[in-house]
C-alpha cells in the first residue's frame, strides 16, 4: 500500500498544477511556450522535442523513450505504446536495418545527446512495411554544420542477481561530401529467474520449482558510409552485425508428480545445460536523387541479411527422494535446435510533391526468405542414438512481393487527409525433410488505410485513422522444433500457423499539445499465441505442452487519458497517463498440429474469456539545482489484473529512481530499478474440465544500475543520412521473445 502513496499524490498533484497553471497564463505566455513546444501533434504523429527536454543529457536512446509520452517498459529489452502489442524502431524515418537485439543494443549504446526529437506513430500508413498492431518509433538524429570528428565512450555497471558490465564506443566524421559513423558495444548479459509451474486436475499434480541461469556476452556494432555524389544524388552504404555467445545456460527444477486418487509421489530433478551462439550480418546499399526543389525524391536500396544461431542443450532427469537427495539417472539427451536464415531484399520509394498541397508516395519491393533448421534430438542413454520422432530437418522458403501508393492532402490549416493501400502477396513453401509433413500458402492480400486529422485552432486536434495489417509467425516459430523444460513439460513451435489479419481503429484528441485522449480498437482474425494444452503420452505419462497456433478471434478496446507538461519553469517535468482497456477473446485449441502419429491425446483448452483493466504510468523528472546538473527521476507503474489467453494476470507494478550528475563533458546516473521486487508476472488458467496451469516467474528485475558517460569532439559535426534497408520488414520476424 506505501508504494501506491506517492504515485497517487503524483498523479493528482500534476493535474492539479496543470489546471492552475493554464488558468494563469495570458496571451504572450501563451506566445512564448508555442516556441519551446516538447510535446506536440502533427498530423500523423506525435513528436517529444529532446533537445528542449530537461532529461536529455547522459543518457541512451533506450532510457530516453521509456521518458517519451505514450512509451513505457516494464523491463529492459521492450518498448510498448499505449494500445498496441509491438513497436519497431525508425531512425530519420527510416527503419533501423538490424535484428530486434541488435536494436535495443544499439538503443542503449547511442547518446541522447545526438537525438533532436522522437517521433510516435501510433497509426503507421500504408508506405510503412509494419505487421499486426505496431507502432513506430522514429528517433531523428541531429544536424550539425561543421566538419571535424566526435564521439561518446559509455560505461555501465548493472547489479541485479548476478552484476553485468557494458561499455560502448561511438564515433562520427565527416569530410566534404563523406561520413562516417561507426559504433562499437560489448557488455555482459548475465540473468538469473525463478520459475515456479503447476499444473494437473483433480486426479494429478504436477509441480516444478527452481532458477535458470542465463550468462552471456554480446559484441556488436555498426558502419554507415554517406557519400554526397552532389546536391539532388547521395549514396550510402551500411553494415551491422550483432554476436551473442551464451557461456552458461543452466535450468535446475525440482518435479513431484502426485497421484490425488492413490497418493502416490513421484520426484525429479530436471538439470539443463545448455549454450546459445547467435550471429547477425546485415548489409545495405542505397541511393537517394532529389528530382526538385519541394521534396520530391526517389530511394532504392537493395539489402542482405544473414542469421545464424546455434542452441546446444544437455538434459537430465534424476530420481529424487523427498529430501531432495539424487537417486537413479533415468533419462539424459542432447538437442541440437540451430536456424540459419538467408535474406535477400530490394526497395523502390518515390515521393512526389505536387501542387495544391498534394503529396503522392508509391513504391514496391520484394524480399526473398530461405530458412534452414536440421533439429537433432540424441539419446546419451539407452536406447543411445538418434530419435528419429523428435529429430526433423525443416527447409523453409518464402517470397513476398509488395506495393503501396497513398494520396496526401492538406485543406488549409485546418483540415489533413491520407488514403491508401498496400498489396503483399506471401508465396511460401516448407518441408520437413523425410517426414510427411509440407506447407504450401499462396495469400493476397489488401491492406486499406485511412486517416483525418481536424485542427479548429491552436488548442485543439481531433484525428481518426483505420488499418488494416496481417502478422506473419516469426521464423523460429514455425520450425517444428520441441523446447523442453522438463521431460513432459515443452514448448512446441508450429509449421502450420497461419498469419493474424487485424483491423485497426484509432480516435485522438489532443489539447494545448500537452492532454491527449486516445481510444484504440483492433479485431484480429485467426489470432495466435502459446496455449496450454494438457494430456496423455503413448507412455502413459501427464503431458503440459505448450503450442504456438491459431485459436481463434480476439478484440481489444483501449482508453488511455495522459499528459506532458513542465512546472515552475521546468524543473519538474510530468510524464503521466492512465488507461482503461477491454479485451474479449474467443476460440479452442484440442490438438498439436505437428503430432502427425498421434502420441499425444490432449484436453480441450476453450479461451472465452470477457476481461476488463486498467493502470497507470507516471514519469516524474524534477531538477534539484538552479545550475542544471543535478535531476532526479521518480516513475512508477501498475496494471491491475487481467485475462489473457493463458489464464488470468495477476497485477504487476514497479517504481524506478535515479540521480544523475551532469559535470563538463561527464554525466553520472545511478538507477535503481523495481525497488520494491514487485514486477513479478504470475498467470493462473482454470478450464472447465477441471485442468489448471500456474505460472509464477520472478526474473529479479530489482537493479542497481550506475553509468558513467563522456562526450567529446566536435559537437557541431554533421550526423550521417540514415540508410534505408530492403529487408527490414524481415528483421522483426528472426529474433526471440
Amino acid at each position: 500500500m506505501k508504494t501506491l502513496i506517492l504515485p497517487i499524490f503524483l498523479l493528482a498533484a500534476t493535474y492539479s498544477f496543470a489546471q492552475l497553471q493554464d488558468s494563469t497564463q495570458t496571451k504572450s505566455i501563451d506566445e512564448v511556450i508555442l516556441t519551446k513546444k516538447v510535446f506536440q501533434k502533427k498530423a500523423d504523429r506525435l513528436v517529444f522535442d529532446v533537445a528542449s527536454s530537461p532529461i536529455a543529457k547522459g543518457s541512451n536512446a533506450f532510457d530516453l523513450l521509456k521518458e517519451t509520452p505514450m512509451i513505457s517498459a516494464s523491463d529492459d529489452k521492450t518498448l510498448q505504446i499505449l494500445g498496441k502489442n509491438a513497436v519497431l524502431i525508425y531512425l530519420n524515418g527510416r527503419k533501423s536495418n538490424m535484428s530486434p537485439d541488435a536494436v535495443i543494443e544499439l538503443l542503449k549504446s547511442m547518446p541522447s545527446e545526438n537525438i533532436q526529437k522522437i517521433e510516435v506513430i501510433t497509426m503507421p500508413s500504408s508506405e510503412f512495411a509494419v505487421e499486426g498492431n505496431q507502432g513506430i518509433v522514429n528517433i531523428v538524429l541531429k544536424k550539425k554544420p561543421t566538419d571535424g570528428l566526435n564521439g561518446n565512450l559509455r560505461m555501465e555497471n548493472n547489479q541485479s542477481y548476478f552484476n553485468s558490465q557494458k561499455a560502448s564506443l561511438t564515433l562520427n566524421y565527416r569530410k566534404d561530401k563523406l561520413g562516417l559513423s561507426t559504433n562499437f558495444n560489448a557488455g555482459q548479459n548475465n540473468n538469473r529467474q525463478f520459475l515456479s509451474l503447476a499444473n494437473g486436475n483433480n486426479d494429478f499434480r504436477q509441480t516444478s520449482a527452481g532458477n535458470i541461469d542465463n550468462i552471456g556476452a554480446n559484441l556488436s556494432g555498426y558502419l554507415n558510409l554517406d557519400f554526397e555524389i552532389n546536391e539532388k544524388q547521395n549514396l550510402g552504404f551500411s553494415y551491422n552485425n550483432y554476436t551473442y555467445r551464451s557461456k552458461e545456460l543452466h535450468t535446475d527444477l525440482f518435479n513431484e508428480l502426485t497421484n490425488l486418487k492413490t497418493g502416490e509421489i513421484l520426484r525429479n530433478r530436471t538439470e539443463n545445460f545448455g549454450n546459445t551462439k547467435s550471429d547477425d550480418h546485415s548489409f545495405n546499399l542505397n541511393y537517394e536523387l532529389k528530382t526538385d526543389d519541394k521534396g520530391s525524391k526517389l530511394s532504392i536500396s537493395s539489402s542482405y541479411l544473414k542469421h545464424i544461431k546455434k542452441e546446444e542443450i544437455t538434459g537430465s532427469t534424476i530420481e529424487q527422494d523427498a529430501q531432495q537427495n539424487n537417486g537413479e539417472l533415468l533419462k539424459k539427451f542432447q538437442q541440437n535446435i540451430p536456424l540459419g536464415i538467408d535474406n535477400i531484399g530490394i526497395l523502390a520509394d518515390y515521393v512526389k510533391k505536387m501542387n495544391n498541397d498534394y503529396t503522392l508516395s508509391f513504391g514496391a519491393s520484394f524480399n526473398h526468405t530461405k530458412t534452414d533448421s536440421d533439429t537433432k534430438f540424441i539419446n546419451i542413454l539407452p536406447p543411445t542414438g538418434i530419435d528419429l520422432n523428435q529429430s526433423n530437418h525443416f527447409v523453409y522458403t518464402e517470397k513476398i512481393p509488395s506495393a503501396y501508393i497513398t494520396l496526401e492532402k492538406n485543406f488549409g490549416e485546418k483540415w489533413t487527409t491520407k488514403a491508401g493501400f498496400r498489396f503483399e502477396k506471401t508465396m511460401s513453401d516448407g518441408i520437413v525433410l523425410d517426414k510427411d509433413i509440407t506447407i504450401n500458402r499462396d495469400n493476397n492480400s489488401f491492406l486499406p488505410y485511412l486517416s483525418l486529422s481536424y485542427n479548429p485552432n491552436q488548442k485543439h486536434n481531433f484525428s481518426y485513422s483505420f488499418s488494416s495489417r496481417i502478422q506473419r509467425p516469426q521464423f523460429w516459430a514455425i520450425a517444428p522444433n520441441k523446447i523442453y523444460l522438463t521431460e513432459t513439460n515443452y514448448i512446441q513451435n508450429n509449421p502450420f500457423a497461419k498469419p493474424e489479419t487485424y483491423y485497426n481503429q484509432e480516435f485522438m484528441y489532443m489539447y494545448k499539445n500537452a492532454y491527449f485522449l486516445n481510444l484504440n480498437h483492433s479485431y484480429v482474425k485467426d489470432a495466435s499465441e502459446q496455449i496450454p494444452l494438457q494430456g496423455i503420452n503413448s507412455k502413459d505419462q501427464r503431458v503440459l505442452a505448450y503450442i504456438r497456433t491459431n485459436y481463434g478471434d480476439k478484440q481489444e478496446m483501449t482508453a488511455s487519458v495522459g499528459m506532458q507538461k513542465t512546472f515552475f519553469k521546468g524543473i519538474w517535468m510530468a510524464n503521466n497517463s492512465a488507461f482503461v482497456g477491454h479485451h474479449l477473446y474467443k476460440g479452442e485449441v484440442s490438438e498439436d498440429p505437428t503430432d502427425t502419429q498421434h502420441e499425444v491425446v490432449f484436453n480441450k483448452n476453450v479461451i472465452d474469456y470477457n476481461t476488463t483493466f486498467y493502470g497507470i504510468n507516471l514519469q516524474n523528472t524534477i531538477r534539484l539545482s538552479s545550475k542544471k546538473d543535478w535531476f532526479l527521476g521518480v516513475n512508477y507503474f501498475y496494471t491491475s489484473s487481467l485475462m489473457i489467453e493463458l489464464g488470468k494476470l495477476e497485477p504487476v507494478h514497479g517504481l524506478n529512481l535515479s540521480l544523475k550528475k551532469t559535470m563538463d563533458n561527464w554525466t553520472f546516473n545511478l538507477q535503481a530499478r523495481d525497488v520494491f521486487h514487485t514486477s513479478e508476472i504470475k498467470i493462473t488458467g482454470y478450464q472447465n474440465n477441471g485442468d489448471y496451469n500456474i505460472v509464477d516467474q520472478s526474473q529479479y528485475r530489482r537493479r542497481f544500475i550506475f553509468t558513467a558517460t563522456y562526450t567529446f569532439g566536435n559537437q557541431k559535426l554533421q550526423k550521417l543520412r540514415n540508410i534505408e534497408g530492403a529487408n527490414d520488414d524481415v528483421k522483426s520476424r528472426t529474433g526471440n521473445n
